[in-house]
């Protein structure tokens, strides 16, 4: 499939799937399945089409007909990640109530599977129809609460990246207690020069869960806010 300027789409979502065409039964759901397992068990450094297609059992070329990139099984698998949980089947009562229980579900989806929070360093727009249907929810959410246009995008892309940020520092940061610390002392060595830092447990605080609600919360009431100007 060609884009209107001639060049090929690059979006996997954007061109149609290809069927079988004489090769032993192998399926995009197949595929998905064999790639996020693969990225489970050993990260995104792993992930290559060679060794997804001898985790499927099948040739290169077999799988090849299916997806044409790593790119495009990275954007399928990730896709696949936002189906494991459904996105609500109607509103609460409360606009804030929606936005917190979707960032809340999207943050347990990221952690279970880490590598996935790492996918919008690669600079591709998730497009996939389950993760459509999370940002719809949430967008929903957003105009309920009072926002439109660049301030509803906004307030998106703030919500987004909370999400991603805080997932990927925790699945990445994996300090040990002789780490912290040393971190620790070394700031305490330091204390006239990072008095407020070295008083606060920087590199010591690794309340994950409270600090993702804390910092959704400053969030929530900056929306909520910025709604009523």
């Amino acid at each position: 499939m060609k884009s209107r300027s001639g060049g090929k789409v690059g979006n996997v979502w954007l061109r149609p799937s290809r069927e079988n065409n004489g090769e032993p039964p192998l399926t995009r759901a197949r595929i998905v399945e064999a790639a996020v397992a693969l990225l489970d068990d050993e990260g995104m450094e792993r992930l290559t089409m060679r060794r997804l297609a001898e985790r499927l059992q099948v040739g290169a070329t077999t799988l090849y007909w299916h997806v044409a990139t790593k790119d495009d099984v990275i954007d399928l698998a990730v896709d696949a990640i936002f189906g494991e949980t459904q996105v609500p089947g109607r509103h609460a009562e409360s606009a804030r109530e929606d936005i917190a229980t979707l960032v809340h579900n999207w943050r347990k989806a990221m952690l279970r599977h880490p590598w996935a929070a790492t996918v919008p360093a690669r600079q591709r727009p998730l497009m996939g129809p389950n993760f459509l249907a999370w940002m719809e929810f949430l967008q929903t959410a957003l105009v309920r609460a009072g926002l439109t246009g660049k301030r509803l995008n906004a307030a998106t892309w703030a919500l987004y990246n909370h999400v991603m940020g805080a997932t990927a520092t925790q699945s990445s940061l994996q300090l040990s207690a002789e780490d912290t610390r040393m971190g620790q002392e070394y700031l305490e060595s330091r204390r006239e020069q990072y008095p407020t830092v070295a008083a606060n447990s920087y590199i010591a605080d690794d309340d994950w869960d409270a600090n993702f609600r804390l910092g959704l919360g400053f969030l929530l009431d900056g929306i909520a806010a910025g709604a009523q100007r």
